[in-house]
């Protein structure tokens, strides 16, 4: 049987019989199964004290008499003996054992066996991971982890991703889980001077190849233990360490090409355009002047000119028939990914070592866009003594970002200029050179391919982990550990405008720059206590947690270079400001964990703690969370011996947590320095405060079954939890004669509720094929219970141009007018009056705003399945969400029938279908030449879309060469393997063309779009 366990040394003694006669021989042999020899098997002679040896690598040579008796084991083996007679060689095979050890899951603060554990937690090995070619370890959790929705704000290499745990708990503070490297709380803010350009997220510095595991904890019962910081869930990270033995050596190599996931609405090309802008002109003016459809454009250049249009026709005049071939040359075809990781691990009983290097190279699809990290790690142990234990592990990336302009409406941006710039404007010069004259003429989009050669954004930042513990075992029962962390960020920004073409012509240039500093340091100092008498066991932890967090920043911008060449603030002479900021906060922790075990049968987890914020005022800093949680091991019953079930555990747990994600100094009334009354200092009142301002709280109640069955062939899991947040964070109106426009205060509440399953069945088990199938599946439906109200008692609801948060709603409920199609006698559009059903009108300010569908996913899921026969292994993992609808941000734009389609940008091949003729049925109104197009394109449900899809994840196809052919080459290990990544989404909604995995705020945006790969790897190991 292939192995698959964590190799863990035991040594097994047993009953011998020696005479006293025999001559001492020389004995080799292998130790094997059916699948070939087993590394790490220790192997005793019974009787012979100085003859025991471990650890062989399958082969084996020792020192033993005849008569003697071996006796060999393995983890997730059977034991297995053989007696020494006269002949010199014993070959032994070992059976695999059906009982297998425990799994270990890591919490954070604690590690505890799986059977110990009360609350609702995934734990996702490492190797599934390292092979996921993402620049960003947070996204390869996707589609695995029940409960977990990742949606990637950016497709630029290295951005922020958006991840939700059991849904929005929150309005004003944040949503994001907590993140945590190797037991310590670590910082995840996005570092970009500005939000109009790519962010670089600080996960993007960790190599997945350096990941041991990650762990996702989701209810009271495991995300107590950290408090306000845990209120929406934990994800914790274990790096790789050493391990007693050989020094191993492994070496990762992959290549590969990438594109986007999904096409996008497609852009007009020149002669469609042609045919719209034409049919518009007639539209508007046909009736009036007696021309017709197909003689407009005669019209149009003969005697258009006494009416209201422009002077060049939207530049229809200067175009010569040709395609400017935009979105072909904007994007990044075939974009190259490439990563090389080399680590070597090691020690002996004393000291363990573990070290790495790594490189990854991914660009972007849009021109422009690049990733390169650099990364570094050394982590080490040591026995001081024998009862006193350092370990340490520090990594070091560097990442570089040359990220795009994005989140609004900027030209210069690649992926939005693709659909903006006309397909009339040709991007080259007759001489071959980009054309940067011509396109001022009747566009307003500059040269987005000269613009993305002269100008620079670019990302950088330099990251620094360093986790060291200290560990001393004052005696068998009572245990000192001290944890001191270090999280280090140092980022620069730089951002260059060119002065001859784009953004930075009208200035004769600029530039911008900026530093960002961030230390975060962590220090844990617990005792911990276990005791056990007869089935009872004990274990209980107290631990003092102090988190300092500083940030500072420096930034310059400036005007006007005297050469096209300069690029740095230093040589800017116009317009030079420079701007500084510093903010520090505090977080100080008592926590304490009660553990209480009854033979494996019964548990009870009890957990305090008492957490202050100095986001708060005194008085109001410190609050108190708490969880208690209880398991039964029902299978360990003695009515359950030799039943079905391997394992059949129910849990429950019941807790609170705390949020305390909001801006600084929020309950303070403050003065702001930063303006100026003819050339002096002014100052003015800038935060209303709140000294009662506190903590937002979540009460959470998790039930849940786990399960086994048929020895470990089917299992899975299945829970129910209830929410609710109270004390909400919120911005509430104040009354203009207070001078302010909000204030934050604690009201409000919100309610998550819903239902979580995992499944594994291991449909074949052999010594030459194995396959198994997983998947998981959530629900989740969130409801808003409680608001602020305004004097009158009336909620104060929280709306926008699109979304609202009202009282018995989901958390940014779509709020619009609702489509009612295209009148097909005149072409005009129709929204219902009502904003439901029945009647229509034309007029886009007499339909009414109405609740018209939620913009958070309800459910979540994923499958995967493994196959591997001989060698050769094929896994596949799909993920699937919906429930939810998705809104097309700049259709606006893009499908306007108005003039912002023929005349100032461009449009999509989707205006094609408009109407042109009475009776015609379609859904797009008529083209025609007003700004406008009568608000056909103005928000509404008309780019409203169903979210549900379904994507294939991965696909792998990979081969693992045996141990003859890796003899022959030297190696211990070498691996094959070619993985696709989001080759294939489905959507549910035909009418969406862009990727349905959008932002959490459920808009689709003409950022770069996620990707799909295809990698090739090589796995070495020696």
């Amino acid at each position: 049987m292939r192995l698959k366990f964590k190799w863990i040394y035991a040594l097994v003694m047993a009953m011998s019989i020696q005479f006293a006669f025999a001559q001492e021989q020389t004995i080799k042999g292998v130790v094997s199964d059916a699948m070939g020899s087993i590394p790490g098997v220790n192997v005793n002679v019974k009787g012979t004290k100085n003859s025991t040896q471990t650890n062989f690598d399958g082969e084996y040579t020792i020192k033993a008499k005849t008569g003697d008796v071996l006796v060999f084991t393995f983890v997730g083996m059977q034991n297995t003996t053989a007696t020494v007679g006269t002949t010199s060689k014993i070959n032994v095979t070992m059976k695999e054992e059906g009982k297998q050890l425990e799994e270990v899951v890591i919490l954070g603060y604690v590690s505890k066996g799986k059977n110990e554990v009360t609350g609702s937690v995934k734990q996702i090995s490492g190797d599934i991971l390292k092979g996921v070619p993402v620049v960003s370890v947070d996204q390869a959790l996707q589609g695995k982890v029940a409960g977990l929705q990742i949606s990637q704000s950016s497709g630029t290499p290295g951005s922020v991703q958006d991840i939700r745990i059991r849904g929005v708990g929150s309005v004003s503070a944040s949503n994001q889980p907590l993140y945590v490297i190797d037991g310590v709380p670590v910082i995840n803010d996005a570092f970009a001077a500005s939000d109009n350009v790519s962010t670089l997220s600080p996960l993007a510095s960790i190599a997945s190849s350096d990941i041991e595991s990650m762990t996702v904890l989701k209810d009271a019962s495991a995300t107590s233990a950290y408090g306000a910081r845990g209120s929406n869930g934990v994800i914790i990270i274990t790096t790789k360490k050493g391990k007693s033995g050989k020094t191993v050596f492994n070496l990762n190599t992959s290549i590969g090409f990438q594109n986007n996931a999904v096409k996008g609405q497609t852009p007009l090309t020149g002669e469609q355009r042609k045919e719209l802008y034409l049919d518009a002109v007639y539209n508007t003016y046909g009736a009036d002047n007696g021309f017709t459809r197909a003689n407009a454009e005669t019209f149009l250049l003969g005697t258009a000119q006494g009416l209201n249009i422009d002077n060049n026709f939207a530049g229809l005049q200067y175009w010569d028939g040709k395609e400017g071939n935009w979105p072909e040359l904007l994007q990044n075809k075939d974009a190259i990914l490439r990563s090389y990781d080399i680590s070597a691990s090691g020690g002996d009983e004393k000291s363990t070592f573990n070290v790495s290097l790594g490189y990854n190279k991914t660009e972007g699809t849009v021109i422009g866009s690049e990733f390169r990290r650099l990364t570094a790690k050394i982590g080490m142990s040591r026995k001081l003594t024998e009862n006193v234990k350092f370990s340490t592990n520090n990594s070091f990336a560097d990442s570089k970002q040359n990220g795009v302009l994005e989140g609004g409406g900027f030209f210069s941006n690649p992926h939005l200029a693709r659909y903006f710039m006309t397909p009339w404007a040709n991007p080259y010069n007759a001489d071959g050179s980009l054309n940067i004259t011509d396109i001022q003429d009747y566009t307003g989009v500059p040269n987005t391919l000269y613009v993305v050669k002269n100008n620079l954004i670019e990302n950088d930042l330099a990251r620094i982990i360093s986790n060291n513990t200290l560990e001393w075992r004052i005696s068998d029962r009572f245990k000192y550990k001290s944890v001191f962390g270090i999280d280090y960020n140092l980022a620069t920004f730089h951002q260059y405008d060119n002065p001859i073409h784009g953004d930075g012509a009208n200035v004769n240039g600029d530039a911008q720059q900026t530093v960002s500093r961030n230390l975060n340091l962590v220090a844990q100092n617990s005792l911990n206590y276990n005791y056990r008498y007869k089935l009872h066991s004990f274990d209980a932890t107290a631990l003092f947690e102090y988190q300092k967090n500083t940030f500072s920043q420096l930034g310059a911008y400036g005007e006007n270079f005297a050469s096209e060449g300069l690029q740095y603030v230093d040589n800017v002479v116009r317009n030079i400001s420079v701007n500084g900021s510093y903010d520090d906060w505090l977080n100080v922790s008592y926590l304490a964990l009660l553990n209480y075990n009854y033979n494996g049968k019964y548990v009870l987890d009890f957990t305090y703690r008492k957490e202050g914020s100095s986001r708060f005022a005194p008085g109001k800093r410190f609050g108190d969370f708490w969880s208690v949680g209880t398991a039964w091991n029902i299978n360990k019953e003695g009515f359950m011996a030799d039943g079905i079930f391997s394992e059949l555990k129910l849990r429950g747990s019941v807790g609170s947590s705390g949020n305390n994600a909001i801006d600084l100094n929020q309950y303070q009334t403050l003065l702001a320095y930063n303006t100026n009354y003819a050339g002096d200092p002014t100052i003015y009142p800038s935060t209303y405060g709140n000294l009662d301002l506190q903590w937002e709280k979540n009460r959470t109640i998790d039930l849940g079954v786990d399960f086994a069955i048929l020895n470990n062939r089917i299992s899975g899991s299945l829970g129910v939890y209830n929410k609710k947040t109270s004390d909400l964070l919120q911005d509430v109106p104040l009354s203009r004669t207070s001078g302010f426009t909000t204030v934050s205060s604690n009201v409000g509440e919100i309610v998550n509720k819903g239902i979580e399953a995992d499944l594994t069945f291991n449909v074949i088990q052999s010594n030459n094929f194995n396959w198994n199938v997983s998947t998981n599946y959530a629900f989740n439906d969130n409801e808003v219970t409680k608001l602020a109200k305004d004097p009158a008692g009336n909620d104060i609801n929280i709306a926008t141009g699109t979304k609202i948060t009202k009282v018995g709603e989901a958390v940014g409920t779509w709020n619009m007018r609702k489509w009612a199609g295209v009148d097909s006698a005149n072409g005009n559009p129709l929204w219902y009056v009502n904003g439901k059903d029945g009647a229509t009108t034309s007029n886009y300010n007499e339909a009414q705003i109405a609740i018209q569908g939620k913009s958070l996913p309800t459910y979540t899921g994923g499958v995967s399945t493994h196959l591997d026969f001989k060698g050769v292994f094929f896994d596949a993992s799909v993920y699937f969400a919906g429930g939810n609808k998705v809104f097309e941000d700049w259709a606006s734009y893009t499908q306007s029938s108005g003039t912002r389609t023929t005349v100032n940008y461009n449009g999509v091949e989707a205006l094609l279908d408009r109407w042109q003729n009475p009776g015609d049925i379609t859904d797009v109104p008529k083209m025609d030449l007003t700004s406008t197009g009568n608000n056909s394109a103005a928000t509404s449900t008309r780019f409203l879309y169903d979210g549900d899809y379904i994507r294939i994840k991965d696909l792998t196809l990979g081969y693992s060469f045996n141990k003859e052919v890796l003899e022959k080459i030297s190696l211990d290990g070498l691996t094959l393997s070619v993985r696709g990544t989001n080759l294939f989404t489905f959507v549910k909604d035909s009418r969406l063309k862009y990727d349905p995995e959008v932002r959490a705020d459920g808009f689709t945006r003409l950022s770069t779009p996620p990707v799909k790969s295809v990698t090739f790897a090589m796995n070495f190991k020696f």
